[in-house]
């Protein structure tokens, strides 16, 4: 698929004047007008700067009579300070505001009920018109989730899928690492906050190198602090940039839940992981299954249906540069008969140690060298489980 990069590459982003930009963060500041509100408001005035001329009488045929009152308030303080440090922060290399029905504006996330009315976009805007897949999962992700993660995000993005996800710790991280990795598709990070700040901490490397080589996206304004309700709503984002999403690791109550059944209500494909039944990360995508979720173990797997999709045509042509994700084999060393013992399940040690010969000191050193060589995983009260590497072939 490098074909279509430099088409992709020229994709045009219109720049705001500050008066267009001010009558934008005017609408979508305005109490009472949520996106869908703003949506039906534009529909029938074509602008915000038209809305705002419109008067209340006319105003009020689409809306409340308390919305209209307050879409004739002035421009507030706060929305003025906000409108200059966002003038400020478009001033900066690689920092774009977009609007729907503007050029660069993604296709997908237009389409879905109450799409955003600004994107803040930090980075390379062209990534938000390529094919992509969502990835998500828990932020407490286990060894071996995470190793999943970042093997199917390197496959599909050396087959030229752009991976989005959520810049949380756990499987989004592993995610985008894994799509940087695989180089052709390039990710997108859909954050909670501002586009200016970093959250988590933990995670501003890898905030930075998106922020060059792959693309950060934020609804929320300039200086917007992690709010705690910020995150389930930037979840329809996530799902709305993509064809489709894959679950790697999810409890039974995980918000990634959520944003695999938002991206059901949207018609996007869902795919999940299956995991071990005695692991309580495998819960949630297992109900997810059972709702109808498509279960994958490859790459080529989800590649292969998002080709039937309606959204997805490109994918067609990328099938043949699919990567394949298989474990990788077991160490030839003297602990391969521990590592058959262990299985794939979390193991009590006591059991462990009635499989294998020696004594519990014995045992211990081993599984010790194996953690460290990132072979096996100390799981909560004390039990193990192996890890399998994935590879791509």
């Amino acid at each position: 698929m490098q074909d279509t990069a430099p088409i992709l590459d020229a994709i045009p982003c219109v720049i705001l004047a500050p008066e267009a930009l001010a009558a934008w963060l005017r609408l979508e500041r305005t109490p009472g007008i949520g996106p869908r509100s703003a949506h039906t408001l534009l529909s029938a005035f074509g602008s915000p700067e038209a809305i705002f001329a419109a008067g209340y009488s006319a105003l009020a045929a689409h809306v409340s009579p308390a919305q209209a009152r307050a879409l004739c308030s002035p421009i507030s303080d706060d929305t003025r300070r906000i409108l200059d440090a966002t003038l400020a922060w478009l001033r900066q290399p690689g920092h774009a505001v977009l609007v729907p029905g503007a050029p660069g504006y993604p296709g997908l996330l237009a389409n879905i009920p109450d799409p955003p009315l600004l994107l803040y976009i930090k980075g390379r805007v062209e990534l938000l018109a390529r094919p992509s897949l969502a990835i998500v999962g828990s932020r407490n992700a286990s060894t071996q989730g995470k190793a999943n993660a970042e093997a199917f995000a390197e496959a599909l993005s050396g087959a030229g899928v752009c991976i989005v996800s959520g810049l949380a710790l756990g499987i989004d991280a592993a995610a985008h690492e894994g799509a940087l990795n695989g180089a052709q598709g390039g990710t997108v990070a859909v954050i909670g906050t501002g586009p200016d700040l970093v959250y988590p901490s933990r995670n501003a490397r890898l905030f930075e190198r998106i922020g060059i080589e792959g693309c950060i996206v934020s609804e929320y304004p300039v200086g917007t602090p992690p709010l705690p309700g910020n995150f389930p709503k930037r979840n329809r984002i996530i799902s709305g940039l993509a064809a489709g999403v894959l679950v790697v690791e999810a409890a039974a109550q995980s918000g990634s839940l959520i944003t695999a059944r938002q991206a059901a209500e949207q018609g996007r494909d869902v795919f999940a992981i299956p995991g071990s039944i005695h692991a309580s990360l495998a819960k949630g995508c297992h109900l997810l299954i059972r709702e109808g979720a498509k279960l994958v173990d490859t790459a080529t797997d989800v590649l292969e249906a998002l080709a039937a999709s309606p959204l997805s045509g490109w994918y067609e042509a990328a099938q043949a540069g699919a990567g394949t994700v298989q474990p990788t084999p077991a160490p030839q060393a003297h602990d391969d008969d521990l590592l058959q013992a262990l299985g794939h399940d979390p193991v009590e040690p006591d059991s462990l140690l009635a499989l294998v010969q020696g004594s519990a000191a014995a045992l211990s050193s081993r599984l010790l060298m194996l953690e460290l060589a990132g072979l096996v995983e100390r799981l909560p009260g004390g039990r193990v489980q192996r890890v399998v590497r994935p590879m791509v072939k």
